[in-house]
């Protein structure tokens, strides 16, 4: 039993998307969460959830290689999956640029484009049918920022959706919009989902985790739990998290667990 572990682990780290091991990450040496080891495997839908400071955000930066880990290390099958398509939180996205819906939308091609090539019918048609996906037709001429939170994060998508990427990670992607669209932009995380795209989207409504999203990582700085939402967001693992998170020294730095 444990040599049939140890191959189906090494096999699952081979064909992870992401692989942590023993990861620590954080600013000046104080940890923002730590000691995370598991696998993020191809075509996943997971949930990264935890009380308000658990290091969710800096997480998914991390696994974006915007911070460099403290400890530990990040593996990324950069062989099978290159691109990343990343959506920050609207409150660090900057607005105030008067661009419009088509214009940010056709940006989700700018590998394509670059600096000095043009766009083409093609790429317009495409972005006009992600528009569309969203529910924004008719709204591509408007700018940017005389759009509602809902609105702007459907363009966030539709932007998204012309990238193109195999793997999509998602900051709070639901946070201050309305249900309406927030059951748009489900729909189009399950389109995602089914086309064996992997999601990763750090959530606070822990309903909507288990109505929709059927593997959650939770967190406290540390790991509470990882795998099957229905195992992971039991009564036992979120008061753990609670109880952990009203414990928490803001000042402490990393620590090394294999220091006696």
């Amino acid at each position: 039993m444990g040599s049939e572990m140890c191959i189906r682990d090494r096999f699952n780290i081979m064909r992870a998307v992401f692989s942590l091991n023993d990861l620590s990450l954080g600013y000046e040496r104080h940890p923002a969460v730590h000691h995370i080891t598991g696998n993020f495997l191809p075509g996943s839908l997971t949930a990264i959830v935890g009380p308000n400071g658990a290091g969710k955000s800096t997480l998914l930066k991390g696994l974006m290689g915007l911070i460099d880990p403290l400890d530990g290390h990040i593996n990324q099958n950069k062989a099978l999956y290159k691109e990343i398509a990343y959506l920050p939180q609207q409150a660090d996205i900057d607005r105030s640029f008067p661009i419009s819906v088509m214009e940010t939308v056709l940006l989700g091609h700018w590998k394509r484009i670059g600096l000095f090539r043009s766009v083409t019918d093609k790429m317009i048609n495409e972005a006009e049918n992600a528009i569309k996906a969203v529910g924004m037709t008719g709204f591509e001429k408007r700018v940017i920022s005389s759009l509602s939170s809902g609105q702007f994060q459907r363009v966030l998508f539709a932007r998204m959706l012309l990238q193109d990427s195999p793997i999509i990670l998602l900051d709070e992607p639901f946070t201050a919009i309305d249900a309406k669209t927030t059951a748009d932009l489900l729909k189009v995380v399950f389109r995602w989902h089914t086309e064996k795209r992997t999601v990763i989207a750090v959530l606070h409504d822990m309903d909507q985790v288990r109505n929709n999203f059927p593997e959650t990582l939770l967190i406290s700085r540390e790991p509470i739990a990882w795998g099957p939402t229905n195992e992971v967001l039991i009564n036992k693992n979120i008061t753990k998290a609670r109880l952990m998170a009203e414990s928490w020294d803001e000042h402490k730095e990393l620590c090394d667990r294999n220091v006696a």
